[in-house]
This record gives C-alpha cells, structure tokens and sequence, in this order.
C-alpha cells in the first residue's frame, strides 16, 4: 500500500488535479466575495449621489415637516442631499409604491405613514404592495396623539357624557374624518366599536375641511391632533373631551385620556418614520439609523417636536418593524368589528 501511495502522489495526475482545485477555489473567492460584500461595500461609498425622501402626501402635513427634518439630518451628516419629493393623491398609496418599487440600493427613501401602509390594507382589496414584505423599516420618528372634540353645543363635557347621549340617539352623531380608511376615520371607529355606540361617517378631503365644519355645527365630533385642538380649546371655539394617547399631553394636560375615561387600552396615534425599499442593505439602513438616532436625542430636536405635540419615538429597525405589524393587525380588526368593507 506504501509503495502504491507513493507513485500516484509522484504522478502528473496528482499535480494537475491539484492545480484544477487550487484554480476553482481562486475562481470561487472571485465570485463570493462580492456577493458576501456587496453590501458593506455599497455601504462604504454610499450615498454617493442625490437621495431621494419620497413624501406620498402634499406639502405641508406632518408626514412632509417630519420627512424633511430627515432629510436635513442625513444631508448634512453624510454631506450629500437628501430631496425630498411629494407625491400625494391615492391616500399615500401610489407614492409608497413608488418606493416599492425602486432599486433597493439606498437611494430612495420612504417618508411613512400609517393611512398606506397599516390602514390602507384593511380597505383595499388590491394593494400593490405587502407593506411587511416590501419595504424596510429604518427609524420611528415621533407618533402623534390627537383628542376626540366637539362642538360647544354638544351638552358632553367628558367622554361618558357623550356615550350616553349617542346611545340614546344611535346613528344620529355626525363625525368628519380626512376620508376613507384614514386614520381619523379607523380611530373614530375604534372608539365607536369600544364605547358600544354608532356615529354616522362624514369623509372629508382633509383635516381643514372638516375643522370648519365642526366649528360651524355641521357634524358634531371629529378627532384632530393636539396642535389644532389646544388653540380652539382654548379660544373655546371646540370642546376637547378626551386624548387618544396613552398618557396626557403636555399641550393640554389638564385632558384625560379616553382610556381614563373609561375605555380601558383605547389608544391610537398617528406616526412618522422612514423607510427603504425591502434588501436594501443592512449597512446603509444602519447608517442612516445611526445619524437619525444621534439627532433625535439632541435636547433641541426632542423639544421641538413635543411643544408640536408629538411623542418622540426613535425606534430602531426591528422594534419599528414589530410596532408596524402591530398596526396591521390592530386595525384590520377595527375594519372586521366596524364592518368595513374592502373595495
């Protein structure tokens, strides 16, 4: 067996089969390589061009103001522009797309919302996107509690009151909402299907449009956000008779929540966060976590956005990603209770 060891190590065969394995494996790194480093090299150059905040509703609303603070942060952090880019109409749903469906590579970015990506959902039959399975979240910027208000004829002045009074006339309380699977709209009903009670749907273009409605007595409750609701409580032009969140905001402190008011876990909130286009890399969606993170946590930036009314938030990519799937569910069982049909 030695000797027969001993010749075929000493053949031409050996050597050449040799060399055949040394050439695969050179070639095999050469391949490899780049696809287990892909993305950590992506990450090193990028951003190496314009990036693009793609913002899916009109300028001005808190998804816009919110996504350009983003944008300014990563601007002037990594030393590239950051642009943001307003797509409105289709309830946020065809700029989310837009998102959807560009090149994972770090260069478009998603200013998100919960109307398109967890109401939406639960009223389209034929979204064009899996919101868990297309897109990646980065960072929660801030969520956004609102109060349940009234018009001063209303004789309600907390949320028992107003319980009481739409039993007693079911179906007969108007209340306005910015419009179809919206977020005023699946919170109103959340309320509603809670208190045991039925109040008849008013869908607006926006959130103006049905304030000066509610001023004026043409429906009689509404939910807005805290930045609207605190200067007409106060100029008593609206009543607000409980807060959406889980703890009093310091615009209106002396409001109790709904949930004290005895609708026990009622809490709903609006939101802003950004988000990429799902495989983009681990690497930039760190970078661009970490850069956000560091500005969140500085006293200027936090303060800002609670005398606006805001909860800042700051959650990472995963604990961002539960709080989104959370959403989901949560109002796809608002639509089953309330009996929202998907179109």
């Amino acid at each position: 067996a030695s000797d027969w060891s001993s010749d075929v190590c000493s053949s031409d065969l050996v050597h050449e089969f040799m060399y055949s394995i040394q050439h695969c494996l050179k070639f095999a790194s050469l391949v490899v390589t780049p696809c287990l480093l892909g993305g950590a090299a992506l990450a090193q150059t990028w951003p190496s061009r314009v990036v693009r905040v793609i913002v899916p509703f009109v300028p001005g609303g808190p998804t816009d103001v919110q996504g350009r603070w983003a944008a300014q942060q990563l601007s002037a952090a990594l030393g590239q522009q950051f642009v943001v880019e307003n797509r409105g109409g289709g309830g946020g749903v065809p700029g989310t797309d837009a998102v959807v469906r560009a090149a994972a590579d770090g260069y478009t970015l998603l200013a998100g919302n919960p109307g398109p990506l967890t109401v939406s959902p639960s009223v389209n039959a034929k979204m064009p996107y899996d919101t868990l399975r297309d897109l990646a979240p980065i960072f929660l910027i801030a969520r956004t509690a609102s109060c349940l208000m009234v018009h001063p004829n209303v004789p309600a002045k907390g949320i028992k009151e107003f319980v009481a009074l739409a039993k007693a006339q079911p179906g007969k309380i108007n209340y306005g909402s910015p419009g179809v699977g919206t977020v005023g709209h699946f919170a109103t009903e959340l309320f509603a299907t809670q208190a045991g009670i039925k109040l008849n749907h008013v869908p607006y273009k926006g959130a103006a449009q049905y304030t000066v409605d509610l001023i004026a007595g043409h429906i009689e409750v509404a939910i807005n956000q805290f930045a609207i609701c605190a200067p007409l409580q106060q100029a008593g032009k609206l009543r607000a008779i409980g807060a959406t969140s889980e703890k009093r905001s310091p615009l209106l402190p002396d409001l109790a929540t709904i949930a004290e008011q005895g609708l026990t876990g009622f809490v709903s909130y609006n939101w802003n966060g950004v988000l990429a286009p799902a495989k983009t890399p681990r690497e930039i969606i760190a970078r661009i976590h970490d850069v956000l993170s560091k500005q969140l946590a500085l006293p200027e930036h936090r303060d800002s956005f609670v005398n606006q009314g805001h909860e800042v938030s700051g959650l990472g990519p995963e604990d961002y990603a539960n709080f989104i799937r959370a959403e989901v569910d949560k109002w796809a069982r608002v639509a089953k209770a309330a009996g929202i049909q998907k179109q």
